[in-house]
């Protein structure tokens, strides 16, 4: 055999691999997070401080769903997500990080009292789905967005069962849904009903009266 087919074949091996790796996160997801019920899954920034407002007000959110007898999912980083996690945790309740493994910025919260480590986006991004009763998305970047456009698109084509997606800051979201009316909408690239899957409110006690008008424990 020659070099260049010995590197060919080794590659197609370590890609035959990662199959079992990818499989072996789904597996170690379901199996911790197989007793997490009525979750609510938080997203927002890594960038927030414990004195930003929004920072602040998730880690309230948190602590009020735990009082309600939800649990708590986050991204498992810092931010908000480090809010979220420390009002639940607080609380007494079931606060879970699905950390992501990445060379800056994301490392994990310590507040997480059941903690997953994750290689690969999609699987996470999966278990935020599976396991979540409703989102409640901060003010944040990319994968923010990310996470938001993802689950609309599963709900608007019934991939998933509709649950209750809520944009907490007003301020921060009302560029966007202005964009969403004035361009997706008038130019016939959604429904009107589509954007009916978002609300929008400012304070945690909007966002948690929202989900128990949607969820009943």
């Amino acid at each position: 055999m020659d070099e260049k087919q010995y590197v060919i074949d080794a590659l197609s091996v370590n890609e035959s691999w990662r199959v079992f790796r990818i499989m072996a996160e789904f597996v170690e997801g379901i199996e911790t997070l197989s007793g997490v019920d009525n979750a609510v899954t938080i997203f927002g920034s890594a960038r927030v401080k414990p004195d930003d407002i929004y920072y602040q007000k998730t880690e309230k959110l948190a602590r009020l769903l735990v009082q309600e007898k939800f649990n708590v999912i986050t991204g498992g980083g810092p931010g908000i997500m480090e809010a979220a996690n420390k009002g639940a945790a607080d609380a007494g309740g079931k606060s879970v990080g699905l950390n992501i493994r990445l060379p800056y910025e994301q490392k994990p919260n310590p507040y997480a009292n059941i903690h997953i480590d994750y290689k690969y986006f999609f699987v996470r991004k999966v278990m935020f789905v599976k396991y979540a009763v409703a989102y409640v998305i901060l003010p944040g970047g990319f994968g923010t967005m990310d996470e938001l456009f993802e689950a609309l698109t599963l709900i608007q084509t019934k991939k998933i069962k509709s649950f209750p997606l809520i944009l907490m800051g007003s301020e921060f979201w009302g560029g966007l849904i202005d964009w969403l009316k004035h361009r997706m909408l008038a130019e016939d690239k959604i429904l009107a009903t589509d954007l009916d899957l978002i609300q929008v409110v400012d304070e945690p006690e909007e966002a948690v009266k929202l989900i128990k008008k949607y969820v009943i424990i």
